[in-house]
């Protein structure tokens, strides 16, 4: 029937399409594209394996499919020639194995001594993993942020990562493959990109009910525009009207978030939320879950728990009235 005909078509197309849709290369994660020399090392000792397991696939079901039809049992008295106890063959497929792992082992080791630690120039940055959001700070450019990092385009930097709380794992495919941020132990990966652009990255390690929306992006400037970036980040904010029904609202956010020039936590006190001195000049809000634009933070500060599943800010039952003026203030903090 016509309505069997469908049925049965259904899966190979089905298959078929999700062969398709791994095909395209403008998917953000994408780490077979890589955009930066790490990525690019990593890409290719990740092709030289492919292309070794595919021949070794290839040969091993080509014998396998050779060996049924040509041994297939056509009487009783037809039975192949055993080779069981063959030392010679026995010694040539034991060498034949190591020499391939050997192919592989040789340049990993390599990758993985070539990729360890940073040189000795270069922009230093510093990532924290949090539940669930990412701390960004740049030690010796006294600036700090949240979820988003600028780096100079076509220059080395050193990005040493650590965690807060449990195991997060950074990873920004088409600059670098995933580095495991684990509390107590800070660990460096280089990173570099050979164009100007921006480059998506996300927690790779489950780390809590919101991981799946942990996300963070790595903006890569020109280096004047890099350079006017840190320039602006290290201005302080406007802090709102002495007085104001805002200054009272804002004290809510204080208690968790720093905004430089309106008050910041004492020297060594933990960290509990991003820093908002310059949040309105980023891309994203709530670890890169949502846009940064007016209806979206509007719509995140009147239930946080609802927006992000687990999260450490609650709903403080914030009238429309304190949201807008919230939203015009945290916008105006370029």
């Amino acid at each position: 029937s016509p309505g069997g005909r469908l049925g049965r078509l259904a899966l190979p197309v089905g298959v078929l399409g999700f062969l398709l849709a791994a095909c395209t290369q403008e998917y953000e994660y994408n780490s077979l594209a890589p955009a930066g020399p790490v990525a690019e090392k990593q890409a290719d000792l990740y092709f030289l394996t492919f292309w070794i397991a595919t021949g070794v696939f290839v040969l091993v079901e080509g014998a396998l499919l050779f060996a049924l039809f040509r041994f297939r049992r056509r009487s009783t008295e037809d039975t192949p020639k055993q080779i069981h106890g063959n030392t010679r063959l026995e010694i040539i497929w034991t060498i034949i194995p190591a020499v391939l792992l050997a192919g592989v082992a040789v340049p990993t080791i390599g990758t993985i001594f070539d990729l360890s630690g940073c040189q000795d120039d270069g922009v230093e940055v510093e990532v924290v993993g949090h539940q669930w959001w990412w701390e960004v700070n740049y030690p010796e450019l006294q600036v700090t942020t949240a979820n988003e990092i600028h780096i100079p385009a076509r220059q080395p930097v050193c990005i040493t990562l650590t965690s807060e709380d449990v195991i997060h794992s950074f990873s920004v495919p088409r600059l670098a493959g995933k580095q495991d941020m684990v509390p107590g132990r800070t660990i460096e990966l280089q990173l570099q990109a050979n164009e100007p652009g921006v480059y998506h990255g996300e927690c790779a390690e489950y780390c809590g009910l919101s991981h799946g929306i942990m996300l963070f992006q790595v903006v890569a400037d020109a280096s004047p525009d890099f350079d006017a970036w840190v320039e602006v980040q290290r201005q302080p904010a406007m802090p709102p009207a002495p007085g104001s029904e805002l200054e009272t609202t804002l004290q809510q956010c204080l208690a968790c978030h720093a905004i430089q020039g309106v008050s910041e936590p004492p020297p060594g006190a933990p960290i509990k939320g991003p820093n908002l001195t310059h949040v309105g000049s980023r891309r994203t809000i709530v670890a890169g879950w949502l846009e940064n634009n007016p209806r979206d933070l509007a719509r995140w500060l009147r239930d946080p728990p609802r927006v992000k599943p687990g999260s450490l800010m609650p709903d403080y039952n914030l009238t429309d009235e304190q949201i807008e003026d919230l939203v015009a203030y945290l916008g105006s903090l370029q």
